[in-house]
């Protein structure tokens, strides 16, 4: 049996901020449990539901040395739908409203902590694995680590690394003297080929140097980061790595989100049923919303993070335009307050049209996924993306622009061939977009058989963890091997 050690800052179904969490609930469910002994590291916030605090059984608790003091370190465990779950307990770190902070600095010493104390419980625990699959900058120090202080421990000496990129973009940088100050290793780590970058030390980076595999979350993302464009600051480095770095898609979790036993919505559907059962959906959100009932208006749907990253400069740039075709816009999310201020904005002068529901909730995104006709999403850049392959399991076709995971699960319509699960656009430029979208409108309006084909295939695409999961598992093994 080989065992395998995920360790992340967050996890569904414990702590979820974002897509992150449901790779780290989702993706160890799915590896072969045959074969695979597969257990998952997460700290133990103050903020999480009182439901799952109550699941955590406490094991032990010690004392470590970090940041120039003794540390208190407290184990707990849980297990859920198979899966053994350990949490690292400390409240000077891990209290507060939220998990993450907005001081840079305190959360680097935060995740340092949580880095060092991952590998130090290893003993306590009683488990050894075989390789650690350590998730974006939060645990990037574990290879540094492994490398500085465990590796000639017998216990730790074979033990190999993964370091998987979610997104690029944030990578736990502050001033060097800080940083070797407050995790203790040695000064010869922060030089440029090692933790520092431009003048900065670099989490992150530390991860990409000193794992034995990296990973990102989608073939087109592993190319585009190699390149300036996206890559960061580390395009460099990860052109130099280029043999060590692999991009496998995410999936997603199909019982979770299944139109046919979804909870959340008023009309469960299949890809056999969707013409009938789809549209009462729409009805009821309709309904809910305040917007004008009609069965034939074309709705948009968006849920996402209000961020630059996911081009709601576009969307606004032509929300005007846009919002005089025959549509309806349904929108879900929180970010910078210009987006949502924009959305409300356009609620307010198109109210039978547009509807900004600036907050998060579950229910309300399944009702989203069910209901619209499509669903937009015009990403500067987009590692992998959760929301598209959502979309289409639901039978709302993604438009969306072609970058990394995007580009990798959404085929483009080609009305010539009757091919495509979605609509694509390849420049980030807001009229491309605006000229995608109307495209798409037409075919909606125009060419109904043509749309609900694309809805077929779309809904018959399989992005399951299934094959994902097969990947990580041929990854493991020949690591180990």
């Amino acid at each position: 049996m080989k065992k395998i050690l995920f360790v992340a800052s967050e996890g569904v179904p414990f702590i979820k901020t974002g897509g992150l969490a449901d790779v780290v609930g989702s993706l160890p469910k799915c590896i072969d449990r045959e074969h695979f002994d597969v257990r998952v590291i997460l700290p133990k916030y103050t903020c999480m539901k009182q439901e799952m605090k109550d699941k955590l059984q406490p094991i032990t608790h010690f004392y470590m040395d970090f940041n120039w003091k003794s540390e208190y370190v407290g184990i707990l465990e849980a297990e859920v739908d198979g899966i053994k779950y350990y949490f690292i307990d400390n409240e000077c770190y891990f209290g507060g409203f939220k998990p993450y902070g907005d001081n840079a600095l305190y959360e680097i010493e935060k995740y340092a902590y949580f880095s060092k104390a991952s590998l130090e419980i290893l003993p306590m625990i009683d488990f050894q694995p075989d390789v650690i699959h350590c998730h974006d900058w939060q645990t990037g120090l574990i290879p540094v680590y492994l490398d500085a202080e465990y590796r000639e421990k017998e216990f730790y000496s074979k033990m190999k690394t993964v370091f998987t990129i979610h997104n690029l973009k944030f990578q736990g940088r502050w001033e060097p003297r800080a940083v070797q100050s407050i995790t203790g290793l040695p000064w010869e780590y922060f030089t440029w080929e090692k933790l520092e970058s431009y003048n900065n030390a670099n989490l992150l980076k530390g991860g990409v140097v000193y794992a034995d595999a990296v990973t990102t979350v989608s073939n087109t993302y592993a190319e585009e980061i190699k390149t300036p464009f996206y890559g960061e600051g580390l395009d460099g480095l990860l052109r130099a790595r280029s043999n060590d770095l692999k991009g496998i898609v995410n999936g997603i979790d199909c019982e979770d989100f299944n139109p046919e036993t979804d909870k959340y919505i008023v009309s469960q559907y299949n890809v056999e049923n969707f013409r009938k059962q789809k549209i009462k959906n729409k009805r009821a959100l309709q309904e809910e919303l305040g917007l004008r009932q009609d069965d034939k208006k074309m709705m948009i749907g968006i849920v996402s993070r209000l961020t630059d990253q996911k081009g709601f400069d576009l969307i606004a740039y032509v929300m005007d335009e846009l919002c005089q075709d025959d549509i309806q816009l349904v929108v879900l999310g929180t970010g910078e307050e210009r987006y949502e201020n924009c959305f409300r904005h356009f609620e307010w002068k198109y109210a039978d049209k547009v509807s900004a529901n600036i907050y998060y909730s579950d229910a309300l995104s399944h009702k989203i996924y069910a209901a619209c006709d499509a669903f937009l999403m015009p990403s500067l850049f987009e590692p992998c993306g959760l929301s598209q392959l959502m979309s289409l399991r639901y039978g709302t076709v993604p438009i969306v622009r072609e970058t990394g995971g995007l580009k990798d699960t959404v085929e483009p319509y080609n009305e010539y061939e009757g091919t495509g699960t979605g609509f694509s656009f390849t420049n980030y430029n807001a009229h491309e977009m605006l000229s995608i979208i109307r495209y798409a409108e037409n075919i909606y309006y125009n060419k109904k058989r043509e749309w609900n084909k694309i809805v077929e295939r779309a809904m018959s695409a399989d992005f399951s963890w299934k094959a994902s999961a097969g990947k990580y598992e041929e990854m493991y093994d020949w690591l180990i091997d």
